[in-house]
């Protein structure tokens, strides 16, 4: 993409985005042939057109590549201002790039720019040689990702998105791992910049993601685009809470694609709240029969999300659903009842109440144990 002492040029175009107010939003309303828009936090999907059709998905291939390498930044694999040194394979790579040469070196936090805001492909590759020693084992790595997040329509054979046959992908898939990424909340430091500079300030670099000068609330999250894959991206935005992130692969064109998202994102704002829940505080102890304690701690996941429609968000019910007391012996992490949520009688969510600890059943054994240890104690 760039050359040292080599300037982008912005494009003069400025993208006339509609903006929708709430309603339905068809399959008709969205340009491309495949797209999903799904809420950020609680994974509810809010629309889906052929949202599993296996595609290629160009430099959205990026989403996974930066979340191992924001996964061997966070366990401290490897550091931001640890140096990588660009391979002759990593300066190989065409397409958009910043022109790394063999031997070249650039912090992490460099590659990592170059990748999230130029979509450069051989930074990309670059940064995988870092975590994983090869871009072969990097994608490897990437697969087993892909599997561990139920991302069945999926297989990776690069790191940066270039057309290869066999490298395919589906929207929904792309939504999952885009989610996983802004686990990592230190991306959206790369993702919202627009113009940045690298080489001590002799590259200038500009955001391929043009929603971020069109777009109230944008916060990413990348595009890309190749002769397979069409148009495509994965555009994440935020507004009062809600965090949609809306993908749309084949598009025509860059300028279908921004407005394809942009309807999506639109819809989502339009019509969809999100609630933040806090299950514990709403769990007493439980009676334990015949065990060595009265009674054994509960809870439930420590938080959870959900999407309802927009104005509804107060009309949903939580009912815990308990037994008195449960006999003993409980072992901990024993599920012992659950929580449900429900909005106009209709359930949108439920979770498990488990036992906090285990609770021995009494007996003559546990009696003299629980004694012998009171009088080693004394």
């Amino acid at each position: 993409m760039l050359k040292r002492l080599f300037a982008v040029m912005l494009s003069a175009v400025i993208l006339c985005v509609p903006t929708l107010t709430a309603g339905a939003l068809s399959e008709d309303d969205i340009s491309a042939p495949s797209a999903i828009l799904m809420d950020a936090n609680s994974g509810k999907i809010l629309f889906e057109k052929n949202a599993h059709e296996q595609r290629a998905c160009a430099s959205i291939t990026k989403v996974m590549t930066l979340t191992l390498v924001m996964e061997a930044v966070d366990n401290g694999k490897i550091h931001m201002d640890d140096v990588v040194t660009a391979s002759a394979h990593a300066a190989s790579m065409g397409g958009s790039d910043i022109w790394l040469e063999e031997g070249e070196q650039m912090t992490v936090d460099d590659m990592i720019k170059a990748t999230a805001v130029a979509s450069a492909n051989d930074a990309a590759v670059a940064l995988a040689e870092f975590v994983s020693g090869s871009e072969d084992d990097f994608v490897a790595a990437m697969n087993e990702k892909a599997v561990a997040l139920g991302m069945e329509d999926t297989t990776f054979k690069n790191c940066n998105g270039l057309d290869e046959e066999g490298h395919i992908t589906s929207a929904y898939d792309v939504a999952l791992m885009s989610r996983e990424l802004m686990r990592h909340e230190k991306i959206f430091d790369y993702t919202n910049i627009w113009l940045d500079t690298l080489r001590g300030g002799e590259t200038q670099i500009v955001n391929t993601n043009k929603l971020l000068k069109t777009y109230d609330g944008i916060t990413g999250l990348k595009t890309g685009t190749t002769g397979d894959a069409g148009s495509c991206i994965s555009a994440t935005a935020e507004r009062g809470g809600l965090s949609l992130i809306g993908v749309v692969l084949g598009a025509d064109s860059g300028k279908d694609r921004f407005r394809d998202a942009a309807a999506l994102l639109d819809y989502g704002f339009a019509n969809f709240e999100t609630r933040e829940l806090s299950l514990d505080d709403a769990l007493e102890p439980i009676g334990v029969e015949g065990g060595m304690q009265d009674a054994v701690a509960l809870s439930c996941d420590d938080s959870a999300y959900l999407t309802v429609p927009k104005g509804d968000g107060e009309g949903v019910d939580q009912l815990i659903e308990l037994p008195e007391s449960i006999p003993a012996p409980v072992r901990e992490g024993d599920v012992v009842g659950s929580v449900r949520f429900t909005l106009k009688g209709e359930e949108l969510a439920s979770f498990d109440v488990i036992a906090d600890e285990a609770v021995e059943e009494k007996s003559f054994g546990s009696i003299m144990r629980l004694l012998l240890s009171a009088m080693v104690k004394m």
